[in-house]
């Protein structure tokens, strides 16, 4: 089996059981399974250049190998191009896009400076797996270094349709970069549709299947969902945590039920209408208050961009508005918590709240999603209530799917959710618990894996 090489913006810490996003969670369960290298960003920032060479961390079976950027290219590339344009392009939300030509130049810079780190520690026998929209075009710098390796490349978030995508300047640049991966990955068959009509109409290529004809060489571009471990992320749902065991008891006590969100602060994620909705249902089902609690918690993220400063202070003002109409000296209907926590108190939350409640305006798959339902009982399962604009949604069609820009819509669905007979509940389980163990982690990895190393690809029924 040759070694395998994942580049990705940052490294996460494996050693951490704080709860991560979607391509931490993904390629950590994925790596731990195989093992390799896992290369990015160390988080730091700097005054001046240093050498290419990472620093190198050893974790189990994964050996980490970590570089610092610039002052520069962290607000070039990082708060620059990667969030400032193509985050807010591939969500959808040309509004707030912020294109300067600096942002461009500094992206570059930044994947020759990966491909440079790269070179210092690869072996002609690897496969080298990008992760994100950070590195699309790292595959063209290692190419023009003389990198003969297969090349793979997943993108963990939304790839819009051409006439967006023709937002942004560059753009014809930018994909043509993104066909230089020997295999393209993406979430959903939405997102493989898009580049295909994207090479097609803009670049005039064919997609025969699923294989790209250019020159003299052919790319996979296919429908890889990614996937979580289910079982041991139900293990850990089950030894729970004690704090919240006891928690969970007084609310059993009291009668009381749970609706629980998880997400990064982001604008994609929906947040502000969530709590719309929330506040919305209290309002058509008064027989609700003071027997159902909405608990959000919010990670901190990309703190320096202005949008999500904004996001944050409209959160704090939406569930304060919520708790001061509808509060009483006994009972808080939204708990809003901002920060970080340990995936496996996540996990026995998850277990413990009747909804989960999944709401992005626009997500590549959200693997919360996937969490909420691998950590079910069957016995007496939640309910996930899911947007249609999720990547999730393409595969979890037993969970309630709603609107997430209707807060009517949402509120029924919640109170549908709340209400739902055991026998349903169970039925939805066991159909939702089935699909994600069909397309796990380690599906997702061999999956991609024999598209990559065996230039084999069936596509999945996404």
């Amino acid at each position: 089996m040759n070694r395998l090489v994942i580049v990705s913006n940052r490294v996460a810490d494996l050693s951490s059981s704080a709860q991560a996003g979607g391509l931490a969670v993904g390629v950590g369960d994925a790596l731990r399974q195989r093992g390799g290298v896992w290369l990015g960003w160390d988080g730091q920032t700097l005054k001046y250049e240093e050498p290419p060479e990472p620093r190198i961390r050893k974790i189990g079976p994964v050996t980490q190998a970590t570089i610092p950027l610039t002052q520069q290219d962290y607000e070039e590339f990082y708060l620059g191009f990667s969030n400032s344009v193509l985050w807010p392009l591939f969500h959808y939300r040309l509004d707030l896009v912020d294109y300067k030509s600096d942002f461009l130049d500094g992206y570059r810079r930044v994947n020759g400076k990966f491909a440079d780190a790269l070179l210092t520690v690869l072996q002609p026998d690897d496969v080298i797996w990008i992760h994100d929209y950070h590195l699309i075009p790292l595959a063209s710098e290692l190419r023009q270094r003389g990198c003969t390796q297969r090349i793979g490349f997943f993108l963990h978030i939304p790839f819009p349709p051409p006439e967006i995508m023709a937002a942004v300047p560059k753009h014809r640049w930018l994909v043509e970069s993104l066909l230089d991966f020997d295999v393209i990955g993406f979430q959903t068959n939405t997102d493989l549709g898009n580049l295909q009509h994207y090479v097609e109409d803009q670049l005039g290529y064919q997609m025969n299947g699923n294989r790209i004809k250019i020159d003299d060489r052919e790319v996979i571009a296919g429908c890889f969902p990614i996937g979580i471990d289910v079982d041991a992320f139900n293990q850990m749902a089950q030894q729970g945590n004690e704090e919240v065991q006891i928690e969970m008891h007084r609310r059993r006590v009291l009668g009381r039920q749970q609706i629980i969100g998880v997400d990064r602060l982001d604008y994609t994620k929906g947040l502000p209408d969530r709590l719309r909705a929330f506040g919305r249902l209290l309002e058509l089902f008064p027989e609700l208050r003071k027997n159902v609690a909405l608990m959000q918690i919010a990670t901190p993220t990309r703190e320096e961009v202005e949008a999500y400063v904004e996001i944050r202070k409209e959160l704090e003002a939406l569930s304060g508005a919520i708790n001061g109409r509808f509060a009483d000296f006994n009972w808080t209907p939204v708990r809003y918590m901002y920060g970080t926590v340990p995936r496996d108190a996540l996990a026995a939350l998850f277990r413990a709240s009747q909804v989960g409640f999944v709401t992005p305006l626009r997500d590549g798959m959200n693997l919360v999603a996937k969490e909420y339902v691998a950590a079910q009982s069957i016995d007496n399962p939640g309910v996930l209530v899911l947007s249609k604009f999720a990547g999730a949604a393409e595969e979890l069609r037993e969970a309630l799917i709603v609107n997430p820009y209707d807060s009517d819509d949402m509120a029924r669905t919640l109170c549908h959710a709340l209400t739902m007979p055991l026998g349903e509940r169970q039925e939805r389980q066991q159909a939702l618990i089935d699909r994600i163990r069909k397309k796990d982690a380690r599906w997702w990895l061999n999956t991609f894996m024999d598209a990559l190393e065996n230039n084999q690809y069936t596509p999945a029924n996404c």
